[in-house]
This record gives structure tokens, sequence and C-alpha cells, in this order.
């Protein structure tokens, strides 16, 4: 299944050296580097990103 992403978006916790965008797709998010869009990019379903995004509001990765 080819995966189209849409509306990227850069995060807003990008720095100048580490930048990240989130692009929607139809059953979840794409995440590429900012710095190299044509190394590719990777997707997760959205059950995977909201258990994510609890993760990083809840400070796991800190």
């Amino acid at each position: 299944m080819t995966v189209h992403p849409e509306g990227w978006r850069k995060s807003s916790r990008s720095s100048k050296t580490s930048c990240v965008e989130v692009g929607r797709t139809s059953n979840g998010a794409a995440v590429r580097d900012t710095k190299d869009r044509s190394a590719g990019y990777f997707t997760a379903t959205g059950q995977q990103w909201a258990a994510f995004i609890d993760a990083v509001k809840s400070n796991r990765f800190d």
C-alpha cells in the first residue's frame, strides 16, 4: 500500500539543529527529518500515534 502524507508541518519543538515534520495519512501520521526530506519518512497508525503523543505529554521520554 502506498502512503501519501499531506499537510506537512514543522514541530513547534524543533530547533535549528533538530527539526522534524509531521504529515497526515489516511490511517495516522508520518514523520520526516526537515533537513533531509529525501531520506523518506516513517508512518504510524492512528492508535500508535495517539500512544506516542500520550507518552510525550506524560514525560515518559524525559
